[in-house]
């Protein structure tokens, strides 16, 4: 009698074999991957969620206080005459920064932090890292929460520049491209560090640096125009200035840059699936 598999499991692989249909089969599993995460993260703590509060709100104050008190930077992305708070302004750099860093440190460490459940049961790898960013953007919606809170006090009180614009409908595919981009650049580290280990120290590193070169502590007219359209490269720019554009209805938004940026983060985004694809088969003979 001939026997019929849901799951065939080969060592066979084909370049652009990258198992969505299987991954979504397994959505199920996904669901409790982010659930245990955002447990895991929490357990065993005082404070528990309120530390995805904690952690922006007091990033904010330093930012304040530093950047924006006494190092006096500018907190405007174009010129004009518009009032913002600097509070609200840092605030809502950093809750988008550290979503992406968040979720590009966690999913860089797949195969490490994973190797007990992947070398004992069979599931697409993939699985990981999108639950990984799953379970972040839980904190990001806590965090997006108390932005709102702030934002609607400031609006409230008054004397500032912030506006609806219709480009608040941006705000979904903000968040798209921050996962794409932040689970892109994770796998591809991940697929590497499991045979060079060594590069697995200087991730912090390399994240501190590109924090530095995205304007999160800082508005992009503080950028010199001539260094802009370098500057405008790094995908990152574009998602923290088109979040800010979004929900202070002001702000700078390049088409062809912001297109660009789209172009970087799918290309980041596949060329991560493919060369996370070809590293799961061999990576528990180098872990």
């Amino acid at each position: 009698m001939e026997e019929h598999f849901k799951t065939e499991i080969t060592a066979g692989h084909k370049l652009f074999d990258l198992h969505i249909k299987e991954t979504f089969d397994y959505r199920d599993l996904i669901f409790l991957f982010v659930k245990r995460d955002f447990t895991a993260r929490y357990k065993q703590t005082v404070l528990g969620p309120l530390w995805a509060l904690i952690q922006p709100l007091l990033t904010t104050i330093v930012f304040t206080v530093i950047f924006g008190n006494l190092a006096k930077l500018t907190t405007a992305d174009i010129v004009g005459d518009y009032q913002i708070p600097n509070f609200l302004f840092y605030m809502a750099g950093s809750i988008c920064w550290q979503y992406f860093s968040s979720t590009l440190t966690a999913t860089s460490s797949t195969f490490l932090s994973n190797r007990g459940t992947m070398g004992k049961v069979y599931y697409p790898r993939i699985v990981a890292p999108i639950a990984t960013s799953f379970s972040n953007l839980i904190s990001f919606g806590i965090q997006f929460l108390m932005f709102f809170g702030f934002w609607l006090y400031f609006v409230i009180k008054g004397g500032t520049s912030i506006r609806f614009s219709p480009m608040v409908f941006m705000i979904p595919l903000v968040l798209l491209q921050m996962i794409l981009l932040s689970v892109g650049c994770g796998i591809i580290i991940s697929s590497v560090t499991t045979k060079y280990r060594d590069l697995n120290m200087l991730v912090g590193f390399g994240i501190s640096l590109w924090h530095y070169g995205t304007p999160v502590a800082y508005g992009l007219l503080l950028i010199p125009q001539n260094y802009l359209k370098y500057y405008l490269i790094n995908p990152v720019t574009s998602i923290i200035t088109t979040f800010r554009y979004a929900v202070f209805g002001f702000g700078y938004f390049n088409i062809k840059y912001y297109l660009l940026s789209w172009v970087i983060t799918i290309l980041i985004f596949f060329f991560g699936l493919i060369k996370f694809s070809k590293i799961e088969r061999t990576f528990m003979d180098t872990i």
